[in-house]
């Protein structure tokens, strides 16, 4: 999952050094760290290290990264005007991305893939009129609701956006582009099929064969819309039973999750248990991404996330050859 490497003590002590938007803007850097949970653990495809901050910039939005606090704005959207002023967005101002994913893809040189990612228009808008990150988001969903107008501008800027984001991370090598929505769990059903739905649905359709993903948090109450809206893999979040959700979305497509990232800081009978249940819930079915539901949790046993990997690896393994034997 993203971030992988953040418990890494090789990645802490890069960031002794650099700052999180210092990592992702130089392209060796950037690259070195993607590449850790491959060279590591053994994942079976790296994360591209990035910020969902960055195509904000050559918007024209002012951005920096607060320790412990996280992005601050510096002049937030609160009218119709401020989102006019934003500018459009062009790949070519983030060729330290293009240029990492390259480097990335180099190193690899076909023994993983690579995911590339953006954030999604819901969760760019909530830090854009938030101006920094927030419990409810209750600014930026009063925004919404007081100036639709403004919003649906504001969402189809970008969404042009991240359509132009992602298929430049394609051009230069990115297998597979995930839609990262990490606030959209703030909304109910209807809101989201009024304000998010038609602007994300628009952004799938755009980018045609591309392998996409499409991942949440705290989603339950969306899954179906989120489905609709497009992706071929679903993320799932650790709050809702994989097998359960793989049933609401399709078993068309496939998902991605679900094993709650906070197991792995309870030692490995645990992590083992829960990985176990999901791989159940997978049921051997084809078209299951084993993964955490949210991120790496900083302080997590390096150790722990190998034998994870190898436990997940073992146990596919084991049930494809089931599979052949019974075929």
């Amino acid at each position: 999952m993203r971030q992988a490497g953040r418990s890494f003590a090789a990645y802490r002590k890069l960031r002794e050094r650099h700052g999180i938007l210092e990592l992702a803007k130089t392209p060796d850097l950037c690259a070195e760290v993607t590449l850790m949970p491959v060279r590591e653990l053994g994942v079976d495809a790296a994360v591209l290290f990035a910020d969902i901050m960055l195509p904000l910039e050559p918007m024209g939005v002012g951005v920096r990264i607060e320790p412990e606090i996280g992005p601050i704005i510096d002049r937030p959207i609160r009218s119709a005007a401020d989102v006019a002023a934003l500018r459009a967005f062009e790949p070519a101002e983030v060729s330290f991305t293009i240029d990492a994913i390259r480097l990335v893809k180099r190193e690899l040189d076909g023994a993983a893939g690579l995911i590339g990612f953006s954030g999604a228009p819901f969760t760019l808008a909530c830090y854009l009129v938030e101006g920094r990150p927030s419990r409810d988001f209750a600014t930026a969903k009063a925004f919404m609701y007081r100036e639709p107008v403004a919003w649906h501008d504001l969402m189809e800027r970008l969404s042009k956006m991240v359509v132009a984001y992602l298929r430049a991370q394609v051009d230069a090598g990115a297998d597979v582009v995930q839609v990262f929505d990490s606030w959209v769990g703030g909304l109910g059903p209807a809101d989201y099929r009024e304000f998010v739905h038609p602007h994300v649905q628009r952004i799938f359709a755009a980018l045609g064969d591309v392998p996409t993903i499409h991942f949440g948090t705290g989603t339950a109450a969306l899954l179906e819309l989120l489905a609709d809206a497009g992706g071929d893999v679903i993320g799932l979040d650790h709050r809702i039973s994989l097998g359960d959700a793989w049933r609401r979305v399709g078993h068309d497509r496939g998902v991605q999750g679900n094993l709650d990232a906070a197991r792995l800081l309870a030692g490995w009978e645990a992590t083992r248990a829960g990985a176990r249940a999901v791989l159940d819930e997978a049921g051997g079915r084809p078209g299951h991404v084993f993964n955490l539901g949210h991120g790496v949790l900083p302080q997590t046993d390096t150790d722990l996330l190998r034998r994870l990997v190898d436990l997940v690896h073992e146990q596919t393994a084991r049930a494809e050859r089931v599979t052949a034997v019974v075929a």
